[in-house]
């Protein structure tokens, strides 16, 4: 497969045309046409221009799931500007970061993250103008009436700082000025999530998004996936859910169910209510939906197809939550820096453990993991390189960064994989998660897995810590499932069942929860710390 040679904006107008009526979005029940969605992204694109913005500017987007979150992300777009994407739950500090690196000129923000708006724009002169809205303000039938356009948002710091409401921009009645953006153009700087240093933003293109989203339904039902419902309840913000739920969504002209967060209730009320086709989560919220009772009765047997992304999906929560529900749960693999599927499991032929088959148009080669060099036999354990049309141009700002990994086309992931004969490949850690035990490798994953196996144990982490006579020992951090009783001796003997006795955990500390990303992947980097609650 080549790169689609269609631009986002394109690609919302082909659906549009295809039905301007049907219904792009739900959110709290309330229902937004694609028509609508179309206006309201060509208002915000045409108040964006009034504003100054050139093809090209960078504008941030700092919203939690909302409706405004993907008008903003359009309008940006049919202005000519690049989308970055901020976590609503960064820090002023790391929201600083990002608009400084970018450039940022203009931020989107819901008025609740005041404060820490106030605090990043300190640090980023370059911010001429904020755009304030509110997560509620599409729960109402009428978008415009809920505040008075001219008054101001939540103070913020800046000499000559703008301030602008949402409704202002969609009433300010203005015309776009035709932009050419062409496919190879930048949509968007997506940032790394910055666990092995600063945060990168990986300039990711319109082809790259597109052919991606393509590349994603042509998995889902051999392209021909109109009108298919997805669920939003993954952080729109992180490129998981920005491709695979709403830019894949919209390429099908099918309908988001947009929830703010990941709540269990809400979550499985929206999937009886709505009967979504496809549910995309990451392995923590499968775990979640593995401990409520009575879980057939919510429907997701009628999902098509459970996608888990984001992290390695343990075998045993894969497989208790096929039985309790009946759905099919199948794992896939991808990363910032390629859009970000590369890999995904057939949903007829799913291979438990294994990230699955490449997607259309995607090539892979495994390499020594510290010389690089030929591609190893099929096998053998070795870095994940991946070549394809959905692969970033680079680092934004960072050629040195972009040239330890994009070399001679291939996108080197980090990752240490293997494949088997019939295509499938097999994920075994992170190189950086690697554990030196007595010169010996020990892969966290692998342990993980063993410690899930046990069944009073809902959540494992497993990291490697200082040890004077082996270099690095074991240590794993269990959350017990409720009621659960277990002794650190009781957790040894299991994996001494399991494991080689170098891959046995050295020490085990219990916690109440993980520490997890925004997007519910467990952060090894924090569970090296030493815990505020002991």
């Amino acid at each position: 497969m080549k790169q689609v040679r269609m631009t986002l904006n394109e690609m919302l107008r082909k659906s549009a045309e295809a039905g301007m009526r049907r219904t792009a979005l739900i959110y709290f029940g309330r229902k937004i046409s694609y028509q609508r969605l179309v206006h309201e992204t060509d208002q915000i694109a045409a108040a964006l221009q009034s504003m100054g913005i050139k093809k090209g500017d960078r504008v941030a987007v700092f919203l939690p799931n909302c409706p405004q979150f993907i008008i903003a992300y359009f309008g940006i777009l049919r202005a000519g500007g690049i989308v970055t994407s901020t976590s609503p739950i960064y820090t002023a500090r790391e929201a600083a970061h990002q608009w400084q690196d970018a450039g940022a000129s203009v931020v989107f923000a819901d008025r609740a993250l005041a404060h820490v708006v106030r605090e990043a724009l300190v640090a980023c002169p370059g911010v001429r103008c904020v755009v304030w809205t509110g997560a509620d303000d599409y729960r109402t039938q009428k978008a415009s009436s809920r505040r008075n356009p001219s008054s101001p948002g939540p103070a913020a710091a800046g000499p000559g700082l703008r301030e602008l409401e949402w409704d202002h921009l969609l009433r300010s009645g203005g015309k776009i000025r035709p932009v050419k953006v062409r496919p190879s153009d930048i949509a968007c700087l997506q940032y790394t999530g910055g666990t092995t240093g600063t945060s990168k933003g990986a300039m990711l293109t319109h082809g790259n998004l597109t052919t991606n989203a393509q590349q994603t339904a042509d998995w889902l039902s051999g392209g021909n996936s109109e009108r298919e419902t997805f669920v939003a309840t993954l952080p729109l913000f992180h490129i998981y859910a920005t491709t695979c739920v709403m830019i894949t969504a919209i390429h099908c002209g099918g309908c988001v169910i947009i929830l703010p967060r990941f709540e269990l209730e809400p979550v499985l009320e929206a999937i009886r209510t709505h009967r979504p086709t496809f549910f995309h989560g990451v392995p923590t919220m499968y775990v979640a939906f593995n401990s409520v009772p009575d879980l057939r009765k919510y429907g997701l047997h009628k999902l098509r197809v459970c996608m888990s992304g984001g992290a390695p999906l343990p075998t045993s929560v894969q497989a208790e939550f096929e039985k309790l529900t009946g759905a099919k749960l199948v794992e896939g693999y991808g990363l910032t820096e390629a859009s970000p599927v590369t890999h995904v499991n057939p949903p007829g032929t799913s291979r438990a453990g294994s990230i699955g088959c490449l997607v259309q148009g995607t090539q892979a080669k495994i390499v020594h993991t510290l010389r690089g060099g030929p591609p190893l036999p099929i096998g053998k354990e070795g870095e994940l390189c991946i070549k394809g049309p959905q692969v970033m141009k680079g680092y934004w700002g960072k050629p040195r960064e972009t040239a330890k990994v994009l070399k001679k086309g291939w996108l080197h992931t980090g990752d240490i994989a293997r494949q088997d004969r019939e295509g499938y490949f097999y994920i075994v850690d992170r190189k950086k998660d690697l554990i030196l035990v007595g010169g010996f490798n020990v892969y966290p994953r692998e342990v993980e897995e063993a410690l899930f196996e046990h069944p009073l144990i809902r959540e494992a982490g497993v990291v490697g810590v200082p040890d004077s006579y082996r270099g690095e020992a074991v240590k794993a951090f269990v959350v017990l499932k409720p009621g659960a009783r277990l002794s650190p001796d009781e957790i040894v003997t299991h994996c001494r069942q399991r494991l080689a006795a170098y891959k046995v955990p050295r020490h085990v500390e219990f916690r109440e929860s993980l520490p997890k990303s925004g997007v519910g992947k467990y952060l090894r980097r924090e569970l090296r710390k030493p815990n505020p609650g002991s």
